[in-house]
């Protein structure tokens, strides 16, 4: 007979939780009136994150197909957030990098982010959560290494 399985198991909080949080994060961003879909919103901090990457990567990093990517990416650039440059290395690739006029874009979505997490994290202790970052650092590398 099968084990039973828990909603208390760890792998079951870390799918749930994630879940959570990316519902709650596209339900910020929609009530926020930034104009971006939350879809949008991800694709321009995984820009920032790795300003000049080039698409592909970007597709890759964010687990998404390329189309779906640049489909974001036309509506970032059609706003002037982002800029498509030719990658010198790859004459076939694109680098994508972040205009000016994405700052105050970014500024507002990682305030989004933030009441998010404060709200999600809430009752839990400073040291707590920084022993969850690092056990979930290490817990994305491990999962990143089983990737390749």
């Amino acid at each position: 007979m099968p084990k039973k399985l828990s909603s208390d198991s760890l792998g079951f909080l870390i799918t749930d939780s994630a879940r959570l949080m990316r519902m709650m994060f596209e339900r910020r961003i929609t009530d926020a009136g930034l104009n971006l879909t939350p879809g949008e919103a991800r694709t321009l901090l995984h820009v920032a994150m790795e300003n000049g990457s080039r698409q592909l990567d970007l597709a890759a990093r964010m687990g998404v197909e390329p189309m779906t990517v640049c489909t974001f990416l036309d509506k970032l650039q059609a706003s002037g957030l982002i800029e498509r440059q030719q990658d010198p290395a790859d004459r076939r690739a694109k680098k994508i990098v972040l205009t000016e006029r994405s700052d105050s874009m970014i500024d507002s979505i990682n305030m989004e982010l933030q009441s998010l997490l404060a709200d999600a994290t809430r009752g839990i202790t400073e040291e707590t959560k920084l022993l969850m970052q690092e056990a979930l650092g290490t817990f994305r590398i491990n999962l990143q290494k089983m990737a390749r």
